[in-house]
């Protein structure tokens, strides 16, 4: 109907205009070869660590993967496999069960519950570990409790352990299945689950046998966004002392004379990381086919009453409370005896330098990264209506989210050290300089750029689905005007992209404070943060020097929840109205 519509507009009249524009948005302008040598350049700077890692796999040493075969190899691609293998389980189990309730069952707070099953998603997992592990060991607050009552106990579950990590991990990382199971759940039609009654089917029947089938592929992607966040998790599986890949490499690093085996290792995670990024991009594209019921009648939810919404309440309860109000209410205690020990008075001073450096950081990286996915997201309007790897070459800037800090730093490393001596040669012989240091390694340089690498994919996914939206007239009507391409930029896409900027600026600014494997590697001297204070002191169990700095991240945390709150209560609501 589209094709045919434009058809109409061809005639002899002021509508001619009218006519070019419609027609130029489908018709592919040659690109200029600046425009695509700036979009190779810019895309390269971000795959440049990757492709370096990938490059040094090729040229492996066969002596070298043979004695770490011998040594560790085996035992870290278990610890691996089983900790994802664990995690999946764990967090399909809870995301799935809590998206059916509260999609399907009407209860006491269930609307408040529906929102606030998103809140672990603020806490990072080494935070909620160390908190865990500090309330349930054997001189925490339970088990003390527990003694106190019933008098010495002999057995209670070890917290420290792998099962206690896959605990830790699922209970912050549920919320991928949720937003996906929650959303697949709803929009299932009334008509399907008629028609499965009209088959004699019930409803945990039409659950089992036609809900489950049909939101497959959904919830295939929350359960793979899960897997591949417990993969790239290094501070929750160090302090349980559970090695993985993603741990391995900051490790062998930080010995020193393993980095080359660090190398390999991160290396050999990038190709895992692209195998489930293959994956998971086959199962998104699946996943459309769950969403024609959208325009269907809503089921109703079902009401219910006395033992069964008894049981509805303390689930969501309880699972709020492990995973949400516990961690919380037990760093507030412990920041408030750490503030009012006069013993440690100096967190005051170490606060605010740890905070600055942290904020510093984070603003320079969310603007650095923003402004380049903007760049990207620009050339690549140009080559929307290309075919080829034209067109799908700025897809490839966000490889780097699905990769642990860890392997980002090893890439960037492993990049800027061969440069790093001849680019300080020539910048001291442009400028006159006689300092002997480099410029990039041991720098907030370096360190900016693993973060500009590993947050590529936020920046750009930000922009560009808010490019989306721009139709292609307002350009071509621009073009018609001769408006320059830096005037478009500036007089369409920026007004129309601000919000997106904003967005994404506060999602990279979180999660540069929350990053910790890439920062110990590449961090200069005396430039700690607070993800380093939290870890550090958490690791040595200074368990209240370590609650005012995981405090004011886990507030900062909030803030892009608060964000994915507000658009699904703007989209329940417009689906209600429909």
């Amino acid at each position: 109907m589209a094709e045919r519509s434009q058809t109409f507009l061809y005639s002899p009249s002021p509508r001619w205009s009218s006519l070019q524009l419609a027609r130029s948005s489908h018709t592919p302008q040659p690109i200029p070869l600046g425009a695509i040598s700036l979009l190779l350049v810019s895309v390269g700077l971000v795959l440049l660590p990757l492709g370096a890692l990938l490059f040094d796999m090729l040229t492996v040493d066969l002596a070298l993967w043979q004695h770490m075969w011998s040594t560790y190899l085996p035992r870290v691609l278990w610890n691996t496999v089983r900790l994802v293998v664990g995690v999946a389980i764990g967090t399909g189990v809870l995301g799935v069960a809590f998206a059916w309730l509260v999609t399907m069952y009407d209860f006491w707070g269930r609307r408040w519950f529906e929102v606030a099953f998103l809140l672990p998603l603020a806490i990072p997992g080494y935070i909620m570990g160390f908190v865990f592990v500090a309330t349930f060991e054997y001189a925490g607050g339970v088990q003390s409790t527990l003694r106190a009552w019933f008098g010495t106990s002999e057995w209670f579950p070890k917290v420290h352990s792998p099962l206690g990590l896959m605990l830790v991990l699922s209970l912050v990382l549920y919320p991928y299945v949720y937003i996906m199971a929650r959303a697949a759940f709803r929009d299932q039609a009334a008509s399907t689950f008629e028609m499965a009654r009209l088959c004699g089917l019930n409803r945990w029947q039409t659950f089992i046998r036609l809900v489950l089938p049909m939101a497959r592929p959904s919830l295939a992607v929350g359960v793979l966004l899960a897997m591949m966040e417990a993969m790239t998790d290094y501070g929750t599986v160090s302090f349980f002392g559970y090695p993985t890949l993603s741990e391995r490499v900051v490790v062998l690093w930080n010995q020193g004379g393993q980095r080359g085996q660090s190398i390999q290792v991160a290396a050999l995670f990038l190709l895992l990381a692209l195998v489930l990024m293959v994956v998971e991009r086959i199962l998104r594209g699946q996943a459309s086919y769950v969403q024609q019921g959208i325009r269907g009648r809503r089921l109703k939810r079902v009401r219910l009453g006395g033992f069964k919404q008894a049981i509805a309440v303390l689930a969501s309860v309880a699972l709020m409370g492990m995973a949400f109000v516990l961690p919380v209410f037990q760093l507030v205690g412990w920041a408030i005896q750490e503030v009012q020990d006069p013993s440690v008075g100096l967190w005051k001073e170490v606060f605010t330098t740890y905070l600055r450096n942290s904020v510093a950081l984070a603003t320079t990286a969310a603007m650095l990264t923003v402004l380049l996915a903007l760049l990207i997201v620009s050339l690549g309007r140009m080559f929307n209506m290309q075919q080829g790897w034209l067109r799908r070459l700025p897809l490839l800037a966000t490889l780097g989210y699905s990769l642990p800090g860890g392997v980002i730093a090893t890439g960037v490393l492993v990049t800027v050290s061969p440069l790093d001596a001849d680019i300080t040669r020539w910048f001291n012989s442009m400028v006159n300089r006689t300092d002997p240091s480099t410029l990039l390694l041991g720098t907030i340089a370096a360190l900016v750029y693993a973060y500009v690498v590993r947050f590529m994919s936020i920046g750009y996914n930000g922009m560009e689905s808010n490019m989306q939206k721009i139709t292609p007239n307002m350009e071509a009507a621009a073009r018609t005007m001769h408006a320059s391409s830096w005037r478009i930029l500036t007089r369409i896409h920026l007004p129309l992209l601000s919000s997106g900027m904003v967005a994404a600026c506060i999602l990279i600014f979180v999660d540069v404070l929350k990053e910790l494997p890439a920062t110990l590697l590449l961090r200069p001297f005396g430039m700690d943060t607070l993800a380093i204070w939290a870890y550090f002191m958490s690791n040595e169990g200074f368990w209240q020097s370590a609650s005012i700095p995981s405090l004011t991240i886990l507030v900062s945390g909030l803030l892009p929840v608060f964000l994915l709150m507000r658009v699904g209560e703007s989209k329940q609501l417009d689906e209600e109205s429909h």
